[in-house]
């Protein structure tokens, strides 16, 4: 009987120090860190930002104004929405989505290498831009500052809309008094060009009746 006590205690004894080895290693391995841990007392709160609080974060973007590079940017956004490579389901292409014709006309005859190259596809539309002008130059002589069919007419919003739509339309508009308005396959119309796009600072672009583009 006395054995068995014996027995039984020395074995609860070994089954104790064990125990608390495992105990002391668990705890050295995966004990508390300093600073990355709560107390079990502890209680946790967390907060977001408010809607007013979100509301005044201010985002730093650049501004572009009225200048010729805000001029670019935004006729970009309205195309494309500044896609370099896309190309539209009637064909027409990169950020300023270009017709084949209008690329023709500015000696660009590889469509794919257009697509791949943005610097080309900026001097393209500066080049463009420079032609229009010249297209028009008669009509921003004539029209700027009035008002034709409720639109007030400015240079860069007849070069916008040439964009859209080709010097000729917007002379078609310009000389009917507005009723003669063009529209594209999406419904885009000529006349919300020359609005939307209207007041902006191309006075840096110069009319040319063959504007070069460099290729490469």
């Amino acid at each position: 009987m006395i054995k068995k006590w014996i027995y039984f205690a020395s074995l609860g004894i070994f089954i104790a120090t064990v125990s608390s080895g495992f105990k002391a290693k668990e705890e050295k391995q995966f004990g508390k860190i300093d600073g990355f841990h709560l107390a079990e007392d502890e209680i946790t709160n967390y907060t977001v930002p408010t809607i007013d609080e979100t509301a005044k974060v201010n985002f730093n973007f650049p501004f572009t104004g009225k200048t010729y590079v805000g001029f670019k940017q935004a006729i970009a956004i309205k195309e494309s929405q500044g896609l370099y490579k896309l190309v539209n389901r009637y064909g027409y292409m990169g950020k300023y989505q270009f017709g084949k014709s209008a690329l023709r006309a500015l000696g660009i005859k590889d469509a794919k290498n257009f697509l791949n190259n943005p610097p080309l596809q900026e001097r393209a539309f500066k080049a463009l831009l420079s032609k229009n002008k010249w297209e028009l130059r008669n009509e921003i002589g004539t029209f700027e500052g009035k008002v034709v069919n409720g639109i007030k007419i400015t240079e860069s919003g007849l070069l916008a809309a040439a964009h859209l739509a080709g010097a000729n339309s917007v002379k078609n508009f310009l000389h009917s008094n507005g009723k003669r308005a063009f529209r594209d396959g999406f419904g885009t119309s000529l006349k919300s060009y020359i609005k939307k796009f209207g007041g902006y600072d191309t006075s840096a672009i110069v009319a040319h009746p063959e504007p070069k583009v460099r290729l490469k």
